[in-house]
């Protein structure tokens, strides 16, 4: 039986109240801590078979974020790390482990603000879609630096995740303009270089991340204008070093119109667009900055997978993940 605490976890992921690939990432971890503490489990393979049940309910909240899985496979390699020993042993190791996760991805985005400033210039002006934490480390970190930069937001339609960077930038002190998204072409001359985001990075340097980031790297593409990628080594996704694809999600209807006021309108609308490694001029992770194309030696490094293995989404995998 999986806690109320829980099943509000996975809602809050799943309707968009917990937004961004790394809160979602640390909502897990924390769900898969509070399910270790609330354990009623009186034996080893008891409290294993709950902890597939919480991890399989998480796993179903947002099919795209691999930074989700990701989180669930690194705190559920305490269940390995603990096999054999007494219920005790595996609940602390999967404690600490979640707890672990937490506090690196959160260092995490602190150091990709520290090297990502490094490329921003005095009097940048910067272009940045959504809401992302380390995209935004990287924009508040240069301002810190005193580097008199503005930014440009976009709304980030349906759910307007811009309209929260834009309160964070302008809580900063930082100059903060909001454009609509289909404006991004009109106004890309004006801009020096994109940061944006990501909730999944493929093998070949393909970025995943909120619908519209595909234009945009586009646009920028065309104007000559640095399009940077920010993200964590946990948002790289290792299913697709042996040819698995991204899925990408699709939402409810709801979220852009009311059908009831258009019963045959048919309506679409994907979560997020794949931008191709070549629009992509570099990846800026907590470990350094890397050209999109080595995404796949990152992937294999950091997972510890061999491009023949077959890659298991349960619990008790032999994945390995070092944030």
């Amino acid at each position: 039986m999986v806690s109320v605490k829980i099943e509000k976890i996975a809602q809050d992921i799943k309707t968009m109240k917990i937004r961004g690939a790394g809160r979602i990432a640390r909502a897990a971890a924390k769900a898969m801590e509070i399910a270790t503490k609330e354990s009623k489990a009186k034996t080893p393979d008891d409290f294993s078979k709950e902890m597939e049940k919480v991890s399989k309910l998480l796993l179903k909240t947002r099919p795209t974020a691999v930074s989700l899985p990701n989180a669930i496979r690194y705190v559920s390699l305490g269940l390995k790390q603990a096999h054999g020993a007494d219920l005790w042993t595996m609940k602390k190791t999967l404690s600490s482990r979640a707890e672990e996760f937490i506090k690196n991805s959160k260092e995490a985005v602190k150091a990709i603000g520290a090297i990502g400033a490094n490329r921003i210039s005095d009097g940048d002006v910067i272009l940045t879609h959504c809401n992302s934490q380390a995209a935004l480390s990287i924009i508040k970190a240069a301002f810190k630096q005193g580097k008199r930069i503005e930014v440009i937001t976009t709304e980030s339609r349906p759910v307007w995740q811009g309209r929260l960077s834009a309160r964070d930038l302008l809580k900063a002190g930082i100059p903060t303009t909001m454009i609509i998204d289909s404006a991004v072409r009109h106004f890309i001359r004006d801009v020096d270089k994109v940061v944006v985001g990501a909730d999944s990075i493929a093998a070949n340097g393909a970025v995943v991340n909120k619908i519209g980031s595909s234009a945009i790297a586009l646009a920028a593409w065309e104007a000559r204008v640095l399009f940077i990628v920010a993200a964590e080594t946990y948002k790289f996704n290792p299913d697709t070093l042996v040819g698995k694809l991204v899925k990408i999600e699709e939402r409810d209807p709801k979220e852009i119109i009311n059908l009831k006021s258009y019963p045959k309108l048919k309506v679409r609308n994907p979560a997020f667009d794949v931008t191709p490694a070549e629009y992509v001029d570099f990846i800026v992770t907590e470990r350094g900055i890397i050209p999109p194309f080595a995404a796949y030696s990152l992937i294999k490094d950091t997972f510890e997978v061999k491009p023949d293995e077959r890659i298991k989404d349960h619990i008790g995998d032999k994945l390995k993940l070092a944030v």
